[in-house]
């Protein structure tokens, strides 16, 4: 198949998949609401653990993973990288949590920039795989980009809406404007009905500012709700 072939191949599945997806949100967050409230009502003997991440990582820092949704695949199908998703850490060990733009993940959640507890961003409803990269910087650009995400709270999450924002530019311009250019490229995609320059998960993992920190990716129990 040629290039262009390819091209074209993608983008009408990125259409049909994107139109297709929201059935399929709405399906899987339907189950996934039944579960969380058999969840609640079930008796527990024991609280979940705190997930552990890497040794090294701090607040600032980028988690990206790999989503179990429809839309996941095809941002992996279009980007070729690994992941789909990132945010962006904030919190300390035993209480991390991730600042994150995404569509809505719990009922009556807006599509939104949210802040979840660590737990809920890596569950295996959510992510199969997750993976955190240390952003180079010094203290005080660490503390500004944290604050600069802080600030995006409640921001509406859109790919293609300048009123809006989607995961990878919430972190990228949140440490651009700390004063630390992660220095990644724009792909153009000629997308129908989304054309446009994209940060792709992708571009930005490969950032020579950020370096992957050991994988720490154990299954965690299901969680049934955000904070």
């Amino acid at each position: 198949m040629s290039a262009g072939a390819a091209h074209w191949l993608i983008a009408g599945s990125f259409t049909a998949s994107f139109a297709a997806s929201f059935a399929a949100r709405f399906a899987a967050r339907f189950a996934a609401c039944l579960a969380a409230c058999l969840a609640i009502s079930a008796p527990s003997s024991a609280r979940a653990e705190p997930a552990v991440l890497p040794a090294g990582a701090q607040a600032g820092d980028l988690i990206f993973r790999t989503g179990t949704e429809d839309l996941s695949a095809v941002v992996l199908a279009i980007d070729g990288g690994p992941f789909s998703h990132v945010g962006m850490l904030t919190g300390h060990p035993g209480d991390w949590r991730v600042l994150h733009a995404t569509p809505s993940e719990a009922p009556g959640r807006r599509d939104s920039v949210v802040m979840d507890p660590l737990e809920y961003f890596i569950d295996r409803v959510r992510s199969r795989q997750h993976a955190v990269y240390h952003v180079h910087a010094n203290d005080r650009q660490r503390s500004q980009a944290v604050s600069n995400a802080i600030s995006k709270l409640g921001t509406p999450f859109a790919v293609a809406d300048p009123a809006g924002i989607y995961c990878t530019v919430l972190v990228w311009e949140a440490w651009k404007h700390a004063g630390l250019d992660l220095e990644v490229g724009f792909t153009a995609l000629n997308l129908p009905l989304l054309p446009g320059n994209y940060l792709l998960p992708g571009t930005l993992a490969a950032s020579r500012r950020l370096t992957a920190l050991s994988p720490v990716d154990t299954p965690q129990p299901p969680s049934a709700a955000p904070l």
